[in-house]
């Protein structure tokens, strides 16, 4: 593995603002968002707001992924993004949300997820996931995935590679009338084969016009994830794989969540509408 240095926290850059003729979730400026009581499954309306949505968070991200490179900032990576949802209309969902300060997630190495982008600079052999959310239109867009920077050592590499691939797998097993359950399922399967942790405490979720509807994806085969998959629900899959535990520890910050024994992670994520034979990405580029 790696011999980098951990990450430590870094400082946060001004507030960034969105043009006031952009729509706001009703999150923002408030603690929290207002709970979802809505249904899981969505309308074609719903479903084609969230293709706009859902490819627009993926082009912000693709845009974004060009700036990784030695010497560049995850808050530079930050502003990218930023500007690319702003340019096309669209709110970064998680600035404001329950307090969140930026645009985008930046988890670098050993972070698992909800690293906040700031000062700190890409080396080379860093590994980087971007976690981009944008709204539009009433709803919400969400995808992540995990970029190699530099020279990146093999280990690190097939983790990034691998993790991908357990998403893959995890959206071909998606059918309705099959349990949630049968996701977790395959990403524990696969995971298990290298000897990685599987994240248990932090899941995929529903989204629609909630960021976060309540419906937990858990990345484990978990017995209680009993729900039914029907035709037109909208959720996440997101599994996040480590090189070692799946325990972590939680920065200051409240948001950095990192791997217990500090070794590597890696996460990939796609907004998927269940059809009546399988899954559709939303958030392809």
């Amino acid at each position: 593995m790696s011999g980098q240095s951990l990450l430590v926290p870094g400082e946060l850059s001004p507030h960034r603002s969105v043009p006031g003729a952009i729509r706001r979730p009703e999150y923002v400026g408030k603690p929290a968002p207002t709970p979802y009581a809505g249904p899981e499954v969505q309308d074609s309306d719903t479903v084609e707001r969230m293709r706009i949505a859902g490819r627009i968070a993926a082009q912000a991200m693709e845009e974004a992924a060009k700036h990784i490179a030695p010497g560049v900032t995850t808050d530079e990576l930050d502003r990218v993004a930023h500007e690319f949802m702003c340019d096309h209309g669209a709110y970064p969902s998680t600035l404001g949300y329950r307090g969140f300060p930026k645009s985008l997630c930046s988890s670098v190495n050993e972070v698992i997820c909800h690293g906040i982008p700031d000062s700190t600079v890409l080396r080379d052999g860093d590994i980087v996931n971007l976690d981009v959310t944008a709204y539009i239109n009433g709803v919400h867009g969400d995808n992540n995935a995990t970029y190699l920077c530099g020279d990146v050592d093999e280990e690190s590499r097939l983790l990034v590679e691998r993790t991908r691939e357990s998403l893959e797998r995890a959206i071909k097993a998606v059918k309705p009338g099959r349990q949630i359950n049968i996701i977790g399922r395959v990403i524990e399967s696969y995971a298990k084969r290298f000897g990685y942790g599987v994240v248990r405490d932090f899941t995929g979720h529903g989204i629609n016009s909630s960021f976060h509807s309540g419906l937990i994806i858990p990345h484990y085969d978990s017995p209680h994830a009993t729900t039914v998959i029907q035709p037109g629900m909208t959720f996440t899959i997101e599994p996040m794989l480590t090189l070692g535990t799946h325990e972590y520890d939680m920065w200051e910050d409240g948001w950095t969540v990192v791997t217990k024994d500090r070794k590597r992670t890696a996460q990939f994520e796609h907004t998927l509408v269940v059809t009546d034979t399988g899954a559709e990405i939303l958030t392809l580029p």
